[in-house]
């Protein structure tokens, strides 16, 4: 199994792709919660290259999503994480671009009992394909920008961009 990555300098900063046979596994801004650790064992134990199928794909596709003109990313996506959290990712790509959901709704959606949000909160801040897997469109219950692992800064500009306010 061999690890390949590479930077992509965008308007939230560096970007972090890692890909692993055939699929994507990882989007990590810099600086990023815990990132560090993701851009030192990758660059340790991986090999850098812009070329990658999957790589080339996702860089091209998150230009076109920078750019305004891509709303939907079609790439082999392969997160790991508990059996729970990936069922929040999936449910998390179910968000439509420039739309948003509270954590209650996702919690809901996925049929788990009230007060579950926090459990869901907790799932989205481990999510290893930001932006791709839309983690910045879920909200507080009262449509407040909470936590987020790249920073609520991050946050706004792609809320912002998917509702055609971002300032470039």
């Amino acid at each position: 199994m061999s690890i390949s990555w590479s930077v992509l300098p965008s308007p939230v900063g560096d970007l972090l792709l890692i890909a692993e046979s055939g699929a994507l596994t990882g989007l990590f801004f810099s600086p990023h919660k815990a990132s560090h650790r993701h851009w030192d064992e990758v660059r340790f134990s991986g090999t850098e290259n812009d070329d990658e199928i999957v790589i080339a794909a996702a860089r091209s596709q998150l230009n076109e999503y920078f750019a305004g003109s891509l709303t939907v990313f079609d790439l082999p996506l392969r997160p790991t994480g508990t059996g729970f959290q990936l069922g929040v990712w999936e449910r998390l790509q179910h968000i439509g671009y420039g739309r948003t959901a509270s954590y209650g709704a996702v919690a809901a959606q996925l049929g788990l009992v009230p007060g579950a949000s926090r459990a869901v909160g907790l799932a989205n801040g481990a999510n290893p394909i930001s932006i791709i897997v839309p983690c910045h469109r879920v909200i507080g219950a009262n449509g407040s920008l909470t936590g987020y692992g790249g920073g609520l800064e991050r946050k706004r500009y792609l809320l912002d961009l998917e509702q055609g306010n971002a300032l470039f």
